[in-house]
Protein backbone atom coordinates (compact mmCIF):
# COMPACT_ATOMS: atom_id res chain seq x y z
CA UNK A 1 0.00 0.00 0.00
CA UNK A 2 2.94 2.44 0.47
CA UNK A 3 3.82 2.28 -3.38
CA UNK A 4 -0.45 3.45 -4.06
CA UNK A 5 0.51 6.37 -1.84
CA UNK A 6 3.32 7.33 -3.59
CA UNK A 7 1.36 7.34 -6.36
CA UNK A 8 -1.85 8.92 -5.55
CA UNK A 9 0.13 11.63 -3.84
CA UNK A 10 3.07 11.78 -6.48
CA UNK A 11 2.11 15.84 -7.06
CA UNK A 12 1.13 16.39 -3.69
CA UNK A 13 -2.40 15.67 -4.38
CA UNK A 14 -4.73 12.58 -3.81
CA UNK A 15 -5.37 10.84 -6.86
CA UNK A 16 -8.87 9.88 -7.98
CA UNK A 17 -10.25 7.53 -9.87
CA UNK A 18 -13.30 8.53 -12.23
CA UNK A 19 -15.39 5.04 -13.31
CA UNK A 20 -17.92 5.27 -16.07
CA UNK A 21 -21.27 3.04 -16.23
CA UNK A 22 -22.22 3.30 -19.37
CA UNK A 23 -24.97 1.86 -20.10
CA UNK A 24 -26.42 -0.96 -17.10
CA UNK A 25 -29.52 -3.24 -17.31
CA UNK A 26 -31.80 -1.09 -15.13
CA UNK A 27 -32.91 1.99 -17.66
CA UNK A 28 -34.95 1.14 -20.62
CA UNK A 29 -34.81 3.12 -23.93
CA UNK A 30 -38.63 5.19 -22.80
CA UNK A 31 -36.63 6.35 -20.01
CA UNK A 32 -34.35 8.47 -21.95
CA UNK A 33 -33.46 9.16 -25.83
CA UNK A 34 -30.03 9.60 -24.58
CA UNK A 35 -29.41 6.17 -22.78
CA UNK A 36 -26.87 4.22 -25.28
CA UNK A 37 -28.25 0.88 -26.32
CA UNK A 38 -26.58 -0.11 -29.38
CA UNK A 39 -22.98 -1.10 -30.04
CA UNK A 40 -21.89 1.92 -31.95
CA UNK A 41 -23.73 3.84 -28.87
CA UNK A 42 -22.39 2.27 -26.53
CA UNK A 43 -18.63 2.70 -27.85
CA UNK A 44 -19.00 6.42 -28.70
CA UNK A 45 -19.84 7.33 -25.80
CA UNK A 46 -17.18 4.78 -23.61
CA UNK A 47 -15.15 6.64 -25.81
CA UNK A 48 -15.88 10.16 -25.14
CA UNK A 49 -16.34 9.49 -20.89
CA UNK A 50 -12.65 7.90 -21.39
CA UNK A 51 -11.76 11.25 -23.48
CA UNK A 52 -13.68 13.58 -20.96
CA UNK A 53 -11.40 11.88 -17.76
CA UNK A 54 -12.70 8.39 -16.93
CA UNK A 55 -9.70 5.97 -15.97
CA UNK A 56 -12.45 2.91 -16.11
CA UNK A 57 -15.08 2.15 -18.16
CA UNK A 58 -17.50 -0.24 -16.89
CA UNK A 59 -19.58 -2.05 -19.72
CA UNK A 60 -23.05 -3.80 -20.36
CA UNK A 61 -24.41 -4.98 -23.37
CA UNK A 62 -28.05 -5.03 -24.89
CA UNK A 63 -29.76 -6.33 -27.79
CA UNK A 64 -29.46 -3.78 -30.77
CA UNK A 65 -32.07 -4.39 -32.16
CA UNK A 66 -34.34 -2.89 -28.92
CA UNK A 67 -32.00 -2.04 -26.01
CA UNK A 68 -32.71 -5.63 -23.92
CA UNK A 69 -29.90 -6.39 -21.70
CA UNK A 70 -27.85 -9.04 -22.98
CA UNK A 71 -25.31 -11.25 -22.05
CA UNK A 72 -24.60 -12.43 -25.82
CA UNK A 73 -20.14 -12.51 -25.88
CA UNK A 74 -20.98 -11.48 -29.72
CA UNK A 75 -22.52 -8.31 -28.79
CA UNK A 76 -20.04 -7.29 -26.32
CA UNK A 77 -17.18 -7.99 -28.94
CA UNK A 78 -19.54 -5.06 -31.25
CA UNK A 79 -17.63 -2.75 -29.07
CA UNK A 80 -15.35 -3.87 -26.27
CA UNK A 81 -12.75 -4.16 -29.12
CA UNK A 82 -13.35 -0.78 -30.33
CA UNK A 83 -13.53 1.01 -27.29
CA UNK A 84 -9.85 -1.14 -26.10
CA UNK A 85 -8.63 0.13 -29.73
CA UNK A 86 -9.45 3.98 -29.20
CA UNK A 87 -8.72 4.48 -25.13
CA UNK A 88 -6.24 3.47 -22.97
CA UNK A 89 -9.18 3.27 -20.16
CA UNK A 90 -9.17 -0.17 -17.78
CA UNK A 91 -12.23 -1.45 -19.24
CA UNK A 92 -14.42 -3.49 -16.90
CA UNK A 93 -16.73 -6.06 -17.77
CA UNK A 94 -20.19 -6.81 -15.73
CA UNK A 95 -20.15 -10.53 -13.96
CA UNK A 96 -23.82 -8.89 -12.54
CA UNK A 97 -25.42 -8.62 -16.19
CA UNK A 98 -28.93 -8.37 -14.89
CA UNK A 99 -31.10 -10.42 -12.52
CA UNK A 100 -32.97 -12.72 -15.16
CA UNK A 101 -29.26 -13.83 -16.62
CA UNK A 102 -28.18 -17.14 -15.11
CA UNK A 103 -24.36 -17.09 -13.84
CA UNK A 104 -23.62 -19.27 -16.72
CA UNK A 105 -24.58 -16.56 -18.69
CA UNK A 106 -23.30 -13.68 -17.03
CA UNK A 107 -19.81 -15.02 -16.95
CA UNK A 108 -20.28 -16.43 -20.82
CA UNK A 109 -18.20 -13.09 -22.04
CA UNK A 110 -15.90 -12.06 -19.38
CA UNK A 111 -14.42 -15.58 -19.19
CA UNK A 112 -13.78 -15.04 -23.02
CA UNK A 113 -12.67 -11.58 -22.75
CA UNK A 114 -10.33 -12.01 -19.69
CA UNK A 115 -10.45 -8.35 -18.49
CA UNK A 116 -8.21 -6.62 -15.76
CA UNK A 117 -11.24 -5.18 -13.63
CA UNK A 118 -14.43 -7.16 -13.29
CA UNK A 119 -17.98 -5.99 -11.14
CA UNK A 120 -18.52 -8.67 -8.47
CA UNK A 121 -21.88 -7.98 -6.71
CA UNK A 122 -20.99 -9.24 -3.43
CA UNK A 123 -24.85 -10.87 -2.39
CA UNK A 124 -28.10 -11.91 -2.78
CA UNK A 125 -31.19 -9.31 -2.29
CA UNK A 126 -34.06 -7.97 -3.25
CA UNK A 127 -33.42 -5.51 -6.56
CA UNK A 128 -36.24 -3.18 -7.29
CA UNK A 129 -36.37 -0.44 -9.83
CA UNK A 130 -40.16 -0.36 -10.58
CA UNK A 131 -40.47 3.33 -9.54
CA UNK A 132 -38.65 4.38 -12.49
CA UNK A 133 -41.45 3.48 -14.40
CA UNK A 134 -43.63 6.06 -13.07
CA UNK A 135 -44.94 9.05 -15.49
CA UNK A 136 -43.81 6.83 -18.22
CA UNK A 137 -47.43 7.05 -20.85
CA UNK A 138 -45.92 4.95 -23.34
CA UNK A 139 -43.30 2.24 -23.83
CA UNK A 140 -40.87 2.17 -26.88
CA UNK A 141 -40.61 -1.82 -26.95
CA UNK A 142 -42.71 -4.58 -25.31
CA UNK A 143 -40.16 -5.91 -23.19
CA UNK A 144 -39.68 -2.70 -21.69
CA UNK A 145 -43.16 -2.28 -19.12
CA UNK A 146 -42.60 -5.83 -17.63
CA UNK A 147 -38.82 -5.49 -17.05
CA UNK A 148 -39.17 -2.14 -14.93
CA UNK A 149 -42.84 -3.35 -13.21
CA UNK A 150 -41.57 -6.58 -12.57
CA UNK A 151 -38.35 -5.76 -10.90
CA UNK A 152 -40.71 -5.66 -7.64
CA UNK A 153 -41.05 -9.29 -7.11
CA UNK A 154 -36.93 -9.64 -8.30
CA UNK A 155 -34.31 -11.41 -6.45
CA UNK A 156 -30.68 -11.10 -7.56
CA UNK A 157 -29.18 -13.78 -7.05
CA UNK A 158 -25.60 -14.13 -6.03
CA UNK A 159 -24.46 -16.80 -3.46
CA UNK A 160 -21.55 -17.65 -1.75
CA UNK A 161 -21.21 -20.00 -3.83
CA UNK A 162 -21.20 -17.88 -6.97
CA UNK A 163 -19.29 -15.58 -5.71
CA UNK A 164 -16.44 -18.53 -4.78
CA UNK A 165 -17.18 -20.02 -8.30
CA UNK A 166 -16.49 -15.63 -9.67
CA UNK A 167 -13.36 -15.44 -7.83
CA UNK A 168 -11.96 -18.92 -9.45
CA UNK A 169 -12.74 -18.59 -12.74
CA UNK A 170 -11.92 -15.15 -13.18
CA UNK A 171 -9.71 -14.30 -10.39
CA UNK A 172 -7.33 -17.21 -9.81
CA UNK A 173 -7.50 -18.87 -13.32
CA UNK A 174 -6.84 -15.15 -15.03
CA UNK A 175 -5.52 -13.11 -12.73
CA UNK A 176 -8.69 -10.49 -13.68
CA UNK A 177 -9.22 -8.04 -10.40
CA UNK A 178 -12.84 -6.97 -9.25
CA UNK A 179 -15.01 -3.78 -8.32
CA UNK A 180 -16.43 -5.37 -4.93
CA UNK A 181 -20.13 -3.96 -5.73
CA UNK A 182 -21.50 -3.60 -1.91
CA UNK A 183 -25.00 -2.76 -1.63
CA UNK A 184 -25.47 -2.95 2.19
CA UNK A 185 -23.15 -3.41 5.40
CA UNK A 186 -23.63 -6.85 4.86
CA UNK A 187 -22.15 -7.36 1.63
CA UNK A 188 -18.78 -6.24 3.14
CA UNK A 189 -18.99 -8.84 5.60
CA UNK A 190 -19.54 -11.06 3.00
CA UNK A 191 -16.21 -9.83 1.36
CA UNK A 192 -14.70 -10.02 5.06
CA UNK A 193 -15.61 -13.68 5.02
CA UNK A 194 -13.75 -14.40 1.26
CA UNK A 195 -10.41 -12.45 2.24
CA UNK A 196 -10.79 -14.28 5.92
CA UNK A 197 -10.74 -17.62 3.96
CA UNK A 198 -8.03 -16.71 1.08
CA UNK A 199 -9.76 -16.43 -1.27
CA UNK A 200 -9.35 -12.58 -2.22
CA UNK A 201 -6.14 -10.54 -1.67
CA UNK A 202 -5.56 -6.68 -1.81
CA UNK A 203 -5.47 -4.42 -2.44
CA UNK A 204 -9.52 -4.19 -1.75
CA UNK A 205 -11.34 -2.32 -4.65
CA UNK A 206 -14.98 -1.57 -2.79
CA UNK A 207 -17.73 0.15 -4.84
CA UNK A 208 -20.28 1.10 -2.10
CA UNK A 209 -23.90 1.14 -3.85
CA UNK A 210 -26.15 3.39 -2.10
CA UNK A 211 -30.04 4.06 -2.77
CA UNK A 212 -31.13 0.68 -4.37
CA UNK A 213 -34.51 -0.37 -3.14
CA UNK A 214 -33.40 -3.52 -1.37
CA UNK A 215 -30.00 -1.65 -0.49
CA UNK A 216 -29.02 0.92 2.04
CA UNK A 217 -30.23 4.26 1.29
CA UNK A 218 -28.40 7.27 -0.51
CA UNK A 219 -28.14 8.75 2.69
CA UNK A 220 -25.03 10.27 4.10
CA UNK A 221 -24.97 8.45 7.38
CA UNK A 222 -24.73 5.40 5.30
CA UNK A 223 -22.02 6.44 3.10
CA UNK A 224 -20.25 7.23 6.86
CA UNK A 225 -21.56 3.56 8.07
CA UNK A 226 -20.24 1.87 4.85
CA UNK A 227 -16.67 3.64 5.15
CA UNK A 228 -16.34 2.94 9.10
CA UNK A 229 -17.48 -0.23 8.49
CA UNK A 230 -14.78 -1.38 5.94
CA UNK A 231 -12.28 0.10 7.94
CA UNK A 232 -12.86 -2.12 10.82
CA UNK A 233 -13.08 -4.99 8.97
CA UNK A 234 -10.03 -4.27 6.53
CA UNK A 235 -8.06 -1.55 7.53
CA UNK A 236 -8.46 1.51 5.65
CA UNK A 237 -5.01 0.69 4.46
CA UNK A 238 -5.87 -2.50 2.95
CA UNK A 239 -8.58 -0.98 0.37
CA UNK A 240 -9.76 1.50 -1.76
CA UNK A 241 -12.97 2.65 -1.89
CA UNK A 242 -15.37 4.19 -4.69
CA UNK A 243 -19.04 5.44 -4.52
CA UNK A 244 -21.80 5.45 -6.15
CA UNK A 245 -24.94 7.05 -5.98
CA UNK A 246 -28.22 5.81 -7.49
CA UNK A 247 -30.84 8.61 -9.38
CA UNK A 248 -31.08 11.99 -8.24
CA UNK A 249 -28.74 11.04 -5.58
CA UNK A 250 -25.50 10.59 -7.91
CA UNK A 251 -23.60 14.10 -8.36
CA UNK A 252 -24.01 14.82 -4.25
CA UNK A 253 -23.17 11.48 -2.62
CA UNK A 254 -20.41 10.76 -5.31
CA UNK A 255 -18.68 14.44 -4.26
CA UNK A 256 -18.93 13.16 -0.45
CA UNK A 257 -17.16 10.06 -1.40
CA UNK A 258 -14.26 11.90 -3.09
CA UNK A 259 -14.02 14.21 0.23
CA UNK A 260 -13.80 11.34 2.51
CA UNK A 261 -11.17 9.85 0.70
CA UNK A 262 -12.88 7.67 -1.62
CA UNK A 263 -13.39 7.45 -5.85
CA UNK A 264 -16.56 8.01 -7.97
CA UNK A 265 -18.38 6.25 -10.35
CA UNK A 266 -20.96 8.15 -12.65
CA UNK A 267 -22.75 7.22 -15.65
CA UNK A 268 -26.24 6.54 -17.09
CA UNK A 269 -26.33 3.41 -15.70
CA UNK A 270 -26.65 4.75 -12.23
CA UNK A 271 -28.20 8.01 -13.70
CA UNK A 272 -30.27 9.45 -16.20
CA UNK A 273 -29.59 13.28 -15.05
CA UNK A 274 -26.96 15.70 -15.04
CA UNK A 275 -29.20 18.15 -12.87
CA UNK A 276 -32.68 18.35 -11.28
CA UNK A 277 -34.95 17.50 -14.25
CA UNK A 278 -31.98 17.96 -16.26
CA UNK A 279 -31.24 14.84 -18.43
CA UNK A 280 -27.90 13.52 -19.45
CA UNK A 281 -27.09 13.91 -23.16
CA UNK A 282 -24.03 11.94 -22.25
CA UNK A 283 -21.95 10.06 -20.15
CA UNK A 284 -19.27 12.85 -21.14
CA UNK A 285 -21.97 14.88 -19.29
CA UNK A 286 -21.26 13.55 -16.10
CA UNK A 287 -17.94 12.95 -16.00
CA UNK A 288 -17.14 16.09 -16.99
CA UNK A 289 -19.33 17.22 -14.64
CA UNK A 290 -17.61 15.12 -11.39
CA UNK A 291 -14.45 15.98 -13.01
CA UNK A 292 -14.88 19.96 -12.47
CA UNK A 293 -16.38 19.30 -9.24
CA UNK A 294 -13.41 16.97 -8.01
CA UNK A 295 -10.92 19.47 -9.27
CA UNK A 296 -11.97 22.67 -7.86
CA UNK A 297 -11.93 20.54 -4.55
CA UNK A 298 -8.12 20.40 -5.39
CA UNK A 299 -8.13 16.68 -6.19
CA UNK A 300 -6.61 15.30 -9.14
CA UNK A 301 -8.01 12.82 -11.52
CA UNK A 302 -6.25 9.73 -11.90
CA UNK A 303 -5.13 8.68 -15.32
CA UNK A 304 -6.05 5.10 -16.50
CA UNK A 305 -2.12 4.36 -15.76
CA UNK A 306 -2.42 5.89 -12.11
CA UNK A 307 -5.43 3.88 -11.80
CA UNK A 308 -3.74 0.36 -13.03
CA UNK A 309 -0.96 1.16 -10.04
CA UNK A 310 -3.78 1.83 -7.83
CA UNK A 311 -5.49 -0.94 -8.30
CA UNK A 312 -2.93 -3.43 -9.05
CA UNK A 313 -4.49 -4.67 -12.40
CA UNK A 314 -2.65 -6.75 -14.98
CA UNK A 315 -2.55 -4.55 -17.24
CA UNK A 316 -3.81 -3.98 -20.84
CA UNK A 317 -1.72 -6.35 -22.79
CA UNK A 318 -2.81 -9.19 -20.88
CA UNK A 319 -6.76 -9.28 -21.21
CA UNK A 320 -8.38 -11.48 -24.39
CA UNK A 321 -10.04 -8.62 -26.90
CA UNK A 322 -8.34 -6.93 -29.33
CA UNK A 323 -7.10 -3.32 -28.73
Amino acid sequence: MREQESVRTKTGKRKVIITCAVTGSVHTPSMSEYLPVTPAQIAEQAIEAARAGAAVLHLHARHPDDGRPTPDPAVFDRFVPRIAAETDAIINITTGGSAGMTLEERLAYPLKARPELCSLNMGSMNFSFHRAGRGIKEWKHAWEKPHVEGSENLIFRNTFSDIRSVLSSLGDAHGTRFEFECYDVGHLYNLAHFVEEGLVKGPLFLQCVLGILGGLSADPENLHLMRSTADRLFGRENYEFSVLGAGRHQMPLVTMGAIMGGHVRVGLEDSLFLGRGLLATSCSAQVLKIRRILEELSLEIASPAEAREILQTKGAGKVGFDG
